[in-house]
């Protein structure tokens, strides 16, 4: 695709986007912008479900709302209240940790820029940039499969990697898409532009995308 159809690429997704397909972090951050909520959600989700995610972080939160009461709740406490989301004993391990380093690091609140969050043990880029585009607000890209895999798919970019991808966006992707790409990609990846055999014959973008890498399609 050329670089100037991204403009069209994004009104449309943004037009067709399914609420219901929406990631549960960006689903939260409708609701509300705290900071912490959203972080701790955000490395709840990693390789789980929203479905579960989203049970969990409620569960989670009725037991504790600050990294203060949370780090009073014991670990094997919290793995069981975020169970069954994916290593749920690793995850409640790193809650502990994130909790003790906003508080001994931080007075007790989330970092707004994306290099301080990552200096915590358990934040990658993908959580990162999503703390600091939907909590705070602030021009950010979160990447995740979905973002990587459609972004080369249509031909906008040309990576291997999530974070090249980031990076690559981050040169070309307007500014103003940058807070709404990935809540757009998730939802049009999960309903349409699915990892294997894509909808192809059911995608409102399928005139400006290249169907790099596509083999099957339906």
């Amino acid at each position: 695709m050329k670089d100037a159809d991204i403009n069209a690429v994004i009104k449309i997704l943004k037009k067709e986007l399914d609420v219901g397909t929406m990631p549960i972090v960006s689903h939260l951050a409708e609701n509300q912008r705290d900071p912490f909520v959203i972080l701790i959600s955000t490395l709840l989700s990693l390789r789980t479900k929203d479905e579960v995610t989203a049970v969990a972080t409620d569960r989670l939160f009725e037991l504790a709302s600050t990294p203060d009461e949370m780090l009073k709740v014991p670990v094997d406490k919290i793995a069981q209240t975020i169970y069954p989301v994916g290593f749920y004993r690793v995850k409640a391990n790193n809650i502990h940790h994130v909790c003790r380093d906003l508080i001994n690091r931080f007075d007790s609140k989330v970092p707004d820029d994306i290099d301080t969050l990552l200096t915590i043990k358990g934040v990658g880029r993908k959580t990162a940039n999503l703390v600091v585009s939907l909590a705070y607000g602030k021009e950010a890209i979160c990447v995740d499969t979905h973002v990587h895999r459609i972004s080369n798919r249509l031909g906008y970019v040309k990576t291997k990697t999530p974070d090249e991808t980031e990076f690559a966006l981050r040169k070309k992707l307007p500014r103003r898409y940058w807070i709404i790409y990935n809540t757009i990609m998730v939802a049009f990846g999960r309903k349409t532009c699915k990892p294997v055999s894509p909808l192809c014959s059911q995608c409102p973008v399928n005139k400006y995308c290249d169907r790099v890498a596509v083999t099957l399609s339906r």
